[in-house]
């Protein structure tokens, strides 16, 4: 890969889809301090179109909020076209889960309790729902973690209807298109995806060309939705580059039976997830009527 020429062509290909889409409020991105958005902001800066980049913390470990504070002063001196804004989402997502923990019951909201200050763990007992079903502590960490994300592409929608702006996505290639390591309509809800064709390496690699911070590009991939100190390969199961090497693989036709030991267990990984989650990674199903029941 020819670094600086593929970001000259991504630089490029946002400038004219801003152009394009007849949008003169330019770009709005969230920054979380990890490096995927590091990279996709500094891309948008680079258009020279006006960039707004939003911290969307939410019970948000220090560490993060310092890394994305860092980047903003690092692009701020890129050029004039940069602007900032810190959303402070703690409370609208604490309401929000509680408001359905409340009619849930007790149990219920003691677990949401411990899910909206970020101790996960201390959610452990099953909990039961209003409807009767059993919920696991589990199954409520996903589903506050998920819902932290939509809050964010809630907030970044509405500055970008302020703005009359397009809100920027920063899923690579792996979370995008091999894994669906995002959630629907959370950060998964954007207008242009500048760096969804990069893998993880390859935007390790962009970063380093560009000089984004140090602190951005050693720190651990996190999603930041959990409230704890879990990186993505401790969700995943398997780190980007192993995952990289599965794509790989399985596009020549490589199957899980063909590897042994950590290899195989990484195939596996892989394909559960890409199974899973297809339906992040297709089109919405249409269920089409037939012309003779109309």
């Amino acid at each position: 890969m020819n670094h600086q020429k593929v970001i000259d062509h991504i630089v490029r290909w946002m400038d004219a889809y801003a152009e394009q889409a007849g949008i003169r409020g330019g770009f709005v991105i969230g920054v979380s301090g990890g490096i995927d958005s590091a990279l996709s902001s500094t891309l948008a800066v680079m258009t020279g179109r006006p960039t707004l980049c939003v911290t969307l913390p939410i019970h948000q470990a220090a560490s993060q909020v310092d890394r994305a504070g860092e980047h903003i002063e690092w692009l701020s001196a890129l050029g004039e076209n940069v602007s900032s804004v810190n959303v402070d989402l703690t409370g609208a997502y604490q309401s929000f889960v509680e408001s359905f923990a409340t009619a849930a019951g007790s149990a219920v909201t003691r677990a949401a309790k411990a899910a909206g200050v970020g101790s996960i763990k201390t959610a452990r007992a099953a909990a039961r729902s209003k409807c009767g079903e059993a919920i696991s502590s589990r199954e409520l960490a996903l589903a506050c973690a998920n819902t932290r994300s939509r809050l964010r592409m809630t907030a970044l929608y509405h500055l970008a209807g302020l703005r009359q702006a397009l809100v920027v996505g920063t899923g690579n290639k792996i979370e995008d298109y091999a894994i669906g390591f995002f959630t629907k309509y959370g950060d998964g809800g954007v207008d242009l995806s500048p760096i969804a064709d990069l893998t993880k390496s390859e935007v390790y690699a962009l970063a380093a060309e560009l000089g984004i911070c140090r602190s951005i590009c050693l720190a651990p991939p996190t999603d930041g939705l959990f409230g704890d100190n879990r990186t993505d390969e401790d969700q995943i199961g398997a780190s980007y580059p192993e995952l990289e090497w599965a794509m790989e693989q399985t596009e020549r036709g490589v199957r899980p039976e063909d590897c042994d030991g950590h290899q195989r267990e990484v195939m596996e990984i892989y394909l559960q997830r890409n199974r899973a989650n297809r339906h992040k990674m297709e089109p919405i199903p249409v269920c089409h009527i037939p012309d003779g029941l109309r």
